[in-house]
C-alpha cells in the first residue's frame, strides 16, 4: 500500500463531502468539480523535505498527497521531475535575469497531460472503471491513451476533425478508438458524455472527475522543491481548462499546511491566445465565470478551450494571488516561440512561447519588476507542432 491520506471528496461550490473509494465525476449535487481533500497532520509526519531526498524522480515521490493506495494500481510511465532551467541569456535579453522555464515537454507522451492523467488513469483503473474517454484537443488524450495502454484499459478519443495529425496518429497508435468530430473541444466533451452515458464509459475530462488536479498539482511540489522551498514572484501559465494553475494553487495551501513553506504566494498569470480568451475577458470585467468564446480559435490548440468548467476556480486563484491574466496574438506567440528556442535550447510548443510574450508584456507595463523571479510553463515539446513552421 502507498501511504496516500486521501479522507474525502469535497465539492468546490459547497463543501459537501463523499466517500472518496468510488468512481465519482461531478458533486451530484452542484454539478460543479470534487476535490480530493487529504489528512494532511499525517501526511506531514512522512512527507518531509528529508524523507524526499530520499524517493525516485517522478511525481509518485508526493504519495502521501496523492489518491492511489494500491501501489500496484500505479501506472507510472516515469512522469514528473522535469528540469526547471535558469535561462541566463534569455533573462539577459529581455531584462529579466531571474526568468526560469519549467519544461514539461520533457514528460511521457510530450506534455505536462503525463501528470494528470497518470493519476486519473491510475485511480480510475484501482476503483475498477472498465474503459475510459476523454474529449481533447490534442496532448490530453495522447496521454490517456498511452496510460490505458499501459494497463489495457480500452479507450475512447473524440477529437476537433482539424486537429494536427501528430496528436490523432499518437492515439491511434497506442490504440485508443479515435473520433473525429466538426467542433471544438465543448462539442467533443458532448459526445463522451452521450457515450458515458450509453456505454458506461468513465468520463475524464478536465476538472469532471477528482484527480487530473492531483497530478497536475506536482508542478507546484516540484517548483518549491527544485527552488529549495521558496516559491517564485510570479508564475506565468497557458490556460485552456486551467487544470494545472487550479492544481498548484491548491498544492501551496497543501505545502503551508504541511510546513514545508510559509504563506508566501507567487502572483499567478492566467495567458490565452486572442482568438479564444475567456477567462481573460473574465477576469477583467471582473466575472466569477467566463462565457462561452465564440468561434475560438488559435494555433495553441491546448488554448483552444472556449469553455471551462473550472473558470472560477481558475478566476479565484488569479485574484487571491494579486495575478492577472494576458491575451497575446498568434503571430507574437510564434515569434516568443522562436526566441525561447534561439536563447534556450528549449523547442516549445506555442503555448510555451505565450508566457514568454505574456512575460515581455508584463515588464514593459512595470507589473513585473526586473529583479524578481519568474517562471514559465512550457506545457508541451514543439515536435507535435511541427506543421507551424512547415514551409
Amino acid at each position: 500500500m502507498t501511504q496516500s491520506t486521501l479522507v474525502c471528496l469535497e465539492s468546490s461550490a459547497n463543501h459537501t463531502t463523499y466517500d472518496p473509494h468510488q468512481l465519482m465525476n461531478l458533486c451530484p449535487k452542484t454539478g460543479k468539480p470534487l476535490l480530493a481533500c487529504y489528512d494532511l497532520a499525517r501526511a506531514a509526519r512522512t512527507l518531509t523535505r528529508e524523507a524526499l531526498a530520499t524517493r525516485p524522480p517522478t511525481l509518485w515521490r508526493y504519495e502521501e498527497v496523492l489518491p492511489v493506495r494500491d501501489d500496484r494500481a500505479i501506472i507510472d510511465l516515469g512522469e514528473g521531475w522535469t528540469p526547471l532551467i535558469q535561462t541566463a541569456r534569455l533573462g539577459e535579453r529581455i531584462g529579466c535575469l531571474r526568468t526560469y522555464v519549467k519544461d514539461e515537454g520533457l514528460n511521457p507522451t510530450g506534455s505536462f497531460k503525463a501528470r494528470g492523467l497518470s493519476v486519473a488513469v491510475s485511480r480510475a483503473y484501482e476503483l475498477g472503471a472498465t474503459s475510459i474517454a476523454i474529449p481533447s484537443a490534442g496532448n490530453a488524450a495522447g496521454a490517456m491513451s498511452a496510460y490505458a495502454a499501459a494497463v489495457g484499459l480500452p479507450a475512447y478519443v473524440f477529437m476537433p476533425a482539424d486537429v494536427p495529425l501528430a496528436f490523432r496518429a499518437e492515439c491511434e497508435a497506442l490504440g485508443a478508438h479515435v473520433t473525429l468530430v466538426d467542433g471544438l473541444i465543448n462539442d467533443c466533451g458532448a459526445r463522451v458524455r452521450e457515450g458515458a452515458a450509453e456505454h458506461g464509459w468513465f468520463d475524464v475530462s478536465t476538472l469532471k472527475e477528482p484527480y487530473r488536479i492531483e497530478g497536475k498539482k506536482t508542478m507546484g511540489y516540484e517548483l518549491a522543491e527544485q527552488l529549495n522551498w521558496t516559491l517564485p514572484d510570479v508564475i506565468i501559465y497557458p490556460t485552456g481548462g486551467g487544470t494545472g494553475l487550479v492544481g498548484m494553487w491548491k498544492a501551496f495551501d497543501e505545502m503551508e499546511q504541511m510546513g514545508l513553506i510559509d504563506s508566501k504566494r507567487p502572483r499567478m498569470v492566467t495567458v490565452q491566445s486572442d482568438g479564444c480568451a475567456p477567462i481573460v475577458k473574465a477576469f477583467h470585467e471582473g466575472q466569477e465565470h467566463a462565457e462561452l468564446w465564440p468561434n475560438a480559435k488559435t494555433v495553441a490548440d491546448g488554448l483552444r478551450v472556449p469553455v471551462a468548467i473550472g473558470d472560477f476556480l481558475i478566476l479565484r486563484a488569479l485574484r487571491e494571488s494579486g495575478g492577472t491574466a494576458v491575451a497575446v496574438s498568434d503571430e507574437v506567440m510564434m515569434e516568443y516561440t522562436n526566441l525561447l528556442g534561439a536563447m534556450t535550447g528549449i523547442f516549445a510548443a506555442p503555448e510555451g512561447g505565450a508566457c514568454l510574450a505574456a512575460q515581455v508584456q508584463l515588464l514593459n507595463d512595470g507589473w513585473i519588476a526586473p529583479d524578481e523571479s519568474v517562471v514559465l510553463f512550457n506545457t508541451g515539446t514543439g515536435a507535435k507542432y511541427a506543421h507551424l513552421w512547415a514551409r
